[in-house]
Formats: C-alpha cells, structure tokens, sequence
C-alpha cells in the first residue's frame, strides 16, 4: 500500500521535470527501495533504521544519503516516553551508536544526516533544550538537521492551538536553528522560512566586511 500511493507519484514528479531533491519518509526497506528506483534522492527513517533490519542494507546498496531520527515508543505512546537522564547526552549517544551502525552496514558517513526528533517523545522543555544546545549534534560529524515547523510545543507556548497558525513561532524556531549551525530545516512555509533567514544571514553578516563597505559609503 505504501509503495502503491509513494513510488508513482514520484515518478511522475520526476517525469514532469522536477529537479529538486525528493525525501521519502518511511521505516520499510521495500518502501525506500521503490520510492529510490522512482527517484527519490534521500531516505528519511524515523526509526534511525531500527525498525526494519534490511533498511540499512537497502540504503547501503542505494548509495543515497539516510537521515537518521531519534524517537521512542510509537505515535500512541511516545507521550509517556519522556523520561530522560540528560536528553541532550541520551539524544546524542543514540544518534551516535546509529551513525556506527549505519557505517558498519556500508553506509558511508558522509551520507549520513541526523535528526533530534523535535517532538518525538520529548516535552516541550524538552525540545527548547535540545533546539538551544543543538550545536551539540555536530560533533558527530554527520550535518544537522531540524524538523520543529508546526510541531505542538510551539503552538503552547506560541498560544496557537491550531497548526496552520504556528507559522510565525516556526519561523522563530527555524531562525534558532540557523543561529545553532543547523544545515538543513524542514519546514511547511518555504517562502516565509527563507525571507526571514535572509534577513538574519544579513544583519549576522561579516563585521569586517560590513565595515568595509561603510568606509566606502
């Protein structure tokens, strides 16, 4: 079923002239396989390749980068599973024992993303800590990726209940990211995401450089 509503939308995506990278998002080595041989660029699993165990074999194959995602539990009890020694040490020591998995599966390193998991069983305190201290997570190497946009915590503190109203407090959480050295944001408001980042990587801009073109002012 999933290969049946991914695999030929994605060909046709690819038929039509589409030239910008395409993700799919599935646990299934069946299921990435297909939407690869289609024409998807990437493999997001948010099981970081641990729930289907010819998941890594099929991406090593592939030769396509993985990005790999922390959570717990299942979309029906991730909610109780928020207890955490330290959720910055026990985000990163999982994401780094799947990075090594993913290597020794043949995976090259250079091809793996990592990914959080910004509302995956974690708090809403939670998630600000890991988005606060996200530099962290290029110490394993592998680049960054954020996916906050929408996510419930940001319509609790955001005081924004329904999803489609949390555009404003995403584009914050995005702009934190960016400041973190977050290579990659997923978000839903591509247009307003990218004005606002802009603007920021232009009042962030070199202080030598921008002094440079004041004296030349």
């Amino acid at each position: 079923e999933e290969i049946r509503r991914t695999a030929p939308v994605i060909a046709a995506l690819r038929e039509a002239g589409l030239r910008s990278p395409v993700s799919i998002d599935t646990r299934k080595a069946a299921v990435a396989e297909a939407a690869l041989a289609a024409g998807a660029d990437i493999v997001n699993d948010v099981s970081a390749m641990g729930f289907d165990p010819a998941m890594a074999a099929a991406v090593a194959r592939s030769g396509a980068p993985v990005c790999l995602m922390h959570a717990r539990g299942t979309p029906e009890t991730m909610a109780g599973e928020t207890g955490y020694a330290d959720v910055l040490l026990d985000v990163y020591d999982y994401l780094n024992e799947r990075i090594e998995a993913a290597v020794a599966a043949g995976i090259a390193r250079e091809r793996i993303i990592v990914d959080p998991g910004i509302g995956f069983a974690k708090t809403a305190e939670q998630n600000l800590a890991l988005i606060r201290r996200l530099s962290l997570f290029h110490a394993l190497g592998c680049p960054v990726l954020l996916g906050a946009s929408r996510k419930r915590f940001i319509g609790a503190l955001g005081g924004a209940e329904q999803a489609d109203r949390r555009m404003p407090g995403s584009v914050a959480v995005a702009l934190a990211g960016a400041a973190q050295g977050a290579q990659i944001l997923r978000v839903h408001d591509v247009a307003e995401t990218r004005q606002a980042l802009r603007l920021w990587q232009a009042m962030n801009g070199d202080p030598a450089e921008d002094a440079g073109q004041r004296r030349q002012g």
